[in-house]
């Protein structure tokens, strides 16, 4: 193999694959990244036999090839050589790749490229096919997959759920305490419904992709339905899919409720991070008054607001009330503070409203004022005496 492309080109492809790079494994050749030329452009591969990601770089073929070198060496020495024109051949009797970029030369040491795992190519793949537009997937996995659990005692619930039914897409996630979904309308219609799991990881990736590349996906379910692949404007993503049946998230989103409060998301994001001062020493416990709950007669002004409270018993206490527009009967209940902020910093709308029955049962944001379909729904905390 010889070739040569532009170091940035070189540089920002290895920043989108190398994340895929398997950081223990028993087969060395995982620690390694794949370089080689595919149609004219230089081909970079990564996997750790669950996620694979594949990308391609504009460069000048002069000789076809390919070759692994390790990953981490070859994007840090990438990263670091000037902003030239980097030269690569690959001398096969001894597996080396020689690297030029101008006054800097090097050669590193590789494993031959056919031990590299075969991925699937999005014009080979054969299975179902659904179109997405980029930035609409970019702002549904934004919306869900934070709240996909990281214990993998159930291993479902680490993967996000994925439907396609009719022209709408659906994401779920949920870890026992909290639950995101988000749907979304499609150009147009799928040919038959489809439910996989992917895991959460795999769809993070995805939309981190998404957001540098822009355009459209192509999301493919191989025949056996074990792998989906991600085409994206140069970038291909690969993910096994989780066994299992995800749980039914219909059955856990409250039907009705008897409290309602409309608060600015901002405000109300900036108050739950002040409160957190106190209730990261309190298991992030932050208490939440809607109204004058509990107390004497209430004020007009007292009924119009959302008091944000905190305590520690080691540190002290702080409270910040902000104006809301309520409906429905004075309440208070807890929540997990990060849990808040998390919700707060993606629903997307200048106003959120929180759906409230008892102090003992979950909470639902849903954003206001926008044709946005985002439900999430967050279990309370105990509630103990203060």
């Amino acid at each position: 193999m010889r070739i040569s492309c532009l170091q940035e080109n070189l540089a920002r492809g290895l920043s989108m694959v190398s994340r895929a790079v398997a950081t223990r494994s028993t087969l060395p050749v995982l620690g390694n990244v794949y370089v080689g030329t595919d149609g004219g452009r230089l081909k970079l591969m990564a996997t750790n036999l669950e996620i694979g990601l594949s990308c391609w770089v504009g460069a000048r073929v002069e000789e076809e090839g390919a070759i692994t070198v390790p990953a981490r060496l070859f994007e840090e020495l990438v990263k670091q050589s000037p902003p030239e024109r980097i030269e690569l051949e690959v001398d096969t009797r001894t597996e080396t790749l020689h690297y030029r970029c101008g006054s800097l030369s090097a050669s590193i040491k590789g494993i031959g490229a056919s031990e590299f795992p075969i991925m699937p190519a999005a014009d080979e793949a054969e299975g179902v096919r659904v179109r997405v537009d980029g930035d609409v997937m970019a702002e549904v996995v934004e919306q869900v997959v934070f709240a996909a659990a990281t214990d993998e005692t159930r291993p479902v619930l680490t993967g996000v759920l994925v439907e396609f039914e009719e022209d709408r897409m659906t994401l779920a996630a949920a870890d026992g305490f909290r639950l995101s979904v988000r749907s979304a309308r499609l150009e147009g219609a799928v040919e038959a419904p489809l439910r996989v799991i992917v895991p959460a990881r795999a769809m993070g990736e995805l939309g981190r992709i998404v957001k540098q590349v822009g355009g459209e996906i192509l999301v493919i379910l191989t025949p056996n339905r074990n792998q989906v692949l991600f085409h994206m404007a140069e970038v291909d993503l690969v993910s096994q899919l989780i066994e299992g049946t995800f749980p039914d998230y219909r059955l856990i989103i409250p039907k009705s409720f008897e409290t309602r409060v409309v608060v600015d998301t901002a405000r109300f994001l900036e108050t739950v991070r002040r409160a957190l001062i106190f209730a990261r020493d309190a298991a992030n416990i932050v208490r939440l008054q809607v109204g004058n709950a509990g107390g004497p007669a209430e004020t007009h002004e007292q009924a119009a607001r959302l008091v944000v409270r905190a305590e520690a018993s080691e540190t002290g206490s702080g409270e910040e009330a902000i104006p809301a527009a309520v409906e429905g009967a004075p309440l208070e209940i807890a929540f997990n503070g990060r849990y808040l902020m998390d919700v707060l910093s993606v629903v997307g709308s200048p106003q959120v409203a929180l759906e409230l029955t008892t102090p003992s049962s979950p909470g639902v944001f849903r954003p206001v004022g926008t044709e946005t379909e985002f439900t999430h729904v967050v279990m309370p905390m105990h509630l103990g005496g203060r």
